[in-house]
């Protein structure tokens, strides 16, 4: 089955950016790409991958670690700085610390070659997936949530009198807009990388609630089998940045729990 049109509801193919030194490894899976219908533009070092998704539209980043010219993580941080597209590292078997290094640059995934295609694949469905989440810019005109407008986890109506929407969500000085995907602090706009926000929402919907590692796998990264939990404890560390150090709490030997 084709996924060109399976991004964002366009009639374009989706375009993805594969960063890969290997020749036989990078047409390889070029081809298989394309076969799935996506649309696949290639480089073979760091600093040519750069340079072209800077110069096109790229709706994913396939970025195999070891590059020459600049490393994968270099890129992954330096991408990172100007956009939320998702990306997804590809890693030497065994090499974890290359999986940390990643993850904490701002990836949202990875897989560990040689990897099958359908693994590929599905890694790849459902990055975009999640890519369906980012939140939009809010226009500097805008009124921007905070806490001072009274309202409750729960959204109920503040006490002047003043309806809050039912979509958005306040914990202290954190304000979650989940019907425009936006996230405010202290009144300022959070920018959060897609699966960062499917996190955040996660945890929203269950505050309080002590969340475990192979939940939030199935239910934020899509894992339909047990994932690696150091994706979960990266993201969150990154979330933690964004909204708060104390907002996302840790109980030890069970998970994560969002404090009202």
């Amino acid at each position: 089955m084709s996924d060109s049109t399976a991004h964002g509801g366009t009639s374009e193919p989706v375009t993805i950016l594969l960063v890969e030194d290997d020749e036989v490894i990078r047409k390889t899976v070029a081809m298989a790409l394309e076969r799935y219908g996506y649309r696949v533009n290639v480089a073979a070092d760091g600093l040519t991958a750069l340079e072209l998704f800077r110069e096109r539209r790229h709706d994913l980043l396939l970025l195999d670690v070891m590059l020459p010219e600049l490393d994968g993580i270099g890129l992954c941080r330096k991408i990172r700085e100007t956009s939320l597209a998702p990306i997804l590292m590809m890693s030497a078997r065994g090499d974890a610390l290359d999986v940390v290094a990643g993850l904490e640059a701002g990836a949202d995934d990875y897989v560990v070659k040689p990897v099958e295609m359908s693994v590929l694949v599905a890694r790849i469905r459902s990055l975009l997936r999640r890519a369906t989440f980012a939140p939009a810019p809010t226009p500097a005109s805008a009124a921007v949530p905070s806490a001072d407008a009274g309202l409750t986890p729960s959204a109920e109506p503040a006490t002047d009198g003043a309806s809050a929407p039912v979509d958005l969500l306040v914990f202290g000085d954190l304000a979650i807009d989940t019907g425009g995907l936006a996230v405010f602090r202290a009144g300022e706009q959070v920018a959060l990388a897609p699966t960062e926000l499917r996190l955040l929402l996660e945890f929203a919907a269950h505050p309080g609630i002590v969340l475990d590692r192979q939940t939030l796998l199935r239910n934020v990264w899509d894992y339909g089998w047990d994932g690696d939990s150091r994706v979960v404890d990266l993201c969150v560390q990154r979330l933690r940045k964004k909204i708060g150090a104390d907002r996302v709490e840790t109980v030890r030997g069970f998970g994560y729990k969002l404090r009202r």
